[in-house]
């Protein structure tokens, strides 16, 4: 039955967080270190947004001169989202202060190496370079000092693999300049090194094994939870059924021991959902326990319902949940859109209504083609607070399968937590968006016959594949070149677009204010 305009929420429920929050937000901005420049900090919790209720939260920090830091946490309590807004603030917030002040090394690879040794200097090319790449070792790039893990080396690694978007870097080392677009991938902060640095391979290990096995690439394998041990994970999904919402929980990989998953779902009745955009909503984890996996994937799935609503939904719809002069802010000191397709795409969602919003994602997004027993993961109890044998864990695998596990230290002067980037030259992310691919998703799309990619020079009938950039040795083993076709990419992606890049939080809402159609 209709429930109104599609683009029309239904009111928010009283929020008894909300309330806590007001209660505790001296306890929750203590979470943030001493900022590194003058500011504000705002936070709030905004799960009040849809029907379900589970926390979401918004920590921001305003600075007196340039662009906005924002964080976006969840979790079963209000002080677990908080945590989560607050880490991912400090993350992005100490990622660009940090970068500003490490010392550039200028110059090409080639000449680098030729006065450092290989193992002194990253090679960009098993960076996953984007297919048609000019780059070479002649190039002049500027670098930073990373660290390898566990020996304490120094190697020099492009400034771009630290930055987590063009706003880090330098004016000069931005635009056309750049080696590729920066991406927050590999972030982590936390009281330790440990804690930090593991957080960070974990999301590199998570978006390797998801990068062209789900939205788009979706391979459809959902999983039969058969076993679930943990009282906690049971209950919310059984609190979610009660609420009308299908979960369906899928796997992306098992790759260095860990269960790589992630969930997608919907109403069961596609109107109950308070606007069609967060019919789209996912959830991702990598972990060595499958149990934890599922937990942090679950509740993320259900926060991504919320936070993207509230990042880009209307303003009328996010006002009941905002502190008052929230919205002034942005209108009157708006983010940039660091890419028009990714604002263009998100108009063209939000003129969807429920039911548009399921036919576009029933196939492949919502799609089960096969089953696998939850059983059957990989399962290696870790406890909870041992950080140190969890990144033990992590690293080790990693290094056991040829890999590289490096970090860029970011921790904020006055040394009151620890913010890394984490770097595994090698591992995969933004194939579908961006065209970066090296030799694991080369060899992933091969074995599945897919049509995006192909060995030898770029054929004459495919104007838009581009030679895929290989290292020798890689070249070696796939026998010579090999190619991405950009327009066979674009097909397949489609009008999903969305699922893997967004515009600025309220840059769409900002755009629709201003006159943009939704269209």
């Amino acid at each position: 039955m209709s429930r109104g305009p599609p683009n029309k929420p239904q009111p928010p429920r009283p929020c008894g967080s909300r309330c806590r929050y007001e209660r505790d937000r001296t306890a929750r901005r203590d979470l943030l270190p001493r900022e590194p420049a003058p500011g504000t900090v705002v936070d709030f919790a905004y799960e009040g947004l849809d029907r379900l209720g589970i926390p979401a939260y918004s920590a921001a920090f305003w600075p007196e001169e340039g662009e906005p830091v924002n964080g976006a946490g969840y979790g079963t309590t209000t002080g677990e989202a908080a945590i989560g807004a607050f880490g991912e603030l400090v993350e992005d917030t100490f990622c660009g202060a940090s970068l500003a002040r490490l010392p550039r090394v200028r110059g090409s690879y080639k000449v680098l190496v030729s006065e450092r040794g290989e193992a002194g200097v990253l090679d960009p090319v098993a960076a996953c370079l984007e297919a048609g790449s000019p780059y070479d070792h002649s190039r002049e790039l500027s670098w930073v000092e990373a660290r390898r893990y566990p020996s304490g080396e120094a190697v020099l690694v492009p400034v771009e693999l630290v930055a987590s978007h063009f706003g880090d870097l330098a004016p000069e080392e931005r635009g056309r300049g750049a080696l590729f677009t920066p991406i927050t991938n590999g972030l982590g902060a936390g009281p330790s090194l440990a804690h930090a640095l593991s957080h960070g391979l974990l999301e590199l290990i998570q978006r390797d094994g998801n990068s062209v096995s789900y939205r788009a690439m979706d391979r459809g394998v959902a999983l039969d939870l058969d076993e679930i041990s943990d009282p906690g994970t049971r209950a919310l999904l059984e609190g979610l059924d009660a609420a009308g919402i299908n979960v369906v929980p899928k796997l992306a990989a098992t790759d260095f021991g860990t269960t790589n998953l992630y969930v997608v779902g919907h109403d069961r009745d596609p109107e109950d959902a308070p606007h069609p955009i967060m019919l789209s909503a996912c959830g991702e984890a990598a972990h060595p326990d499958r149990e934890r996996a599922l937990r942090k994937a679950t509740l993320e799935f259900v926060a991504a319902r919320s936070r993207k609503l509230f990042h880009h939904g209307p303003f009328e719809a996010i006002e009941p949940v905002v502190p008052p002069g929230y919205l002034d802010h942005f209108r009157d000191r708006p983010l940039a859109s660091e890419e028009d397709r990714s604002l263009s795409a998100w108009l063209d969602w939000l003129s969807l209504s429920h039911g548009e919003m399921m036919e576009m994602l029933a196939e492949p997004v919502l799609s089960v083609r096969s089953r696998r027993a939850f059983s059957s993961l990989p399962h290696t109890e870790l406890d909870g607070d041992d950080r140190e044998g969890l990144l033990e864990f992590v690293a080790g695998n990693l290094r056991e399968a040829g890999l590289d596990v490096l970090y860029v230290d970011l921790s904020p002067p006055d040394g009151s937590t620890r913010v890394v980037h984490a770097i595994v030259p090698g591992l995969e992310v933004e194939t579908m968006s961006y065209g970066r691919i090296g030799p694991r998703n080369l060899r992933r799309l091969l074995e599945r016959g897919s049509d995006l990619v192909g060995l030898g020079e770029p054929p004459e009938g495919r104007p838009e594949a581009r030679r895929i950039l290989l290292t020798e040795a890689a070249a070696q083993e796939f026998g010579g070149p090999a190619w991405l076709d950009y327009a066979a990419v674009e097909r397949t992606v489609g009008r999903l677009y969305p699922l893997y890049r967004e515009p600025g939080r309220h840059v769409a809402a900002l755009a629709l204010e201003r006159g943009a159609s939704a269209r």
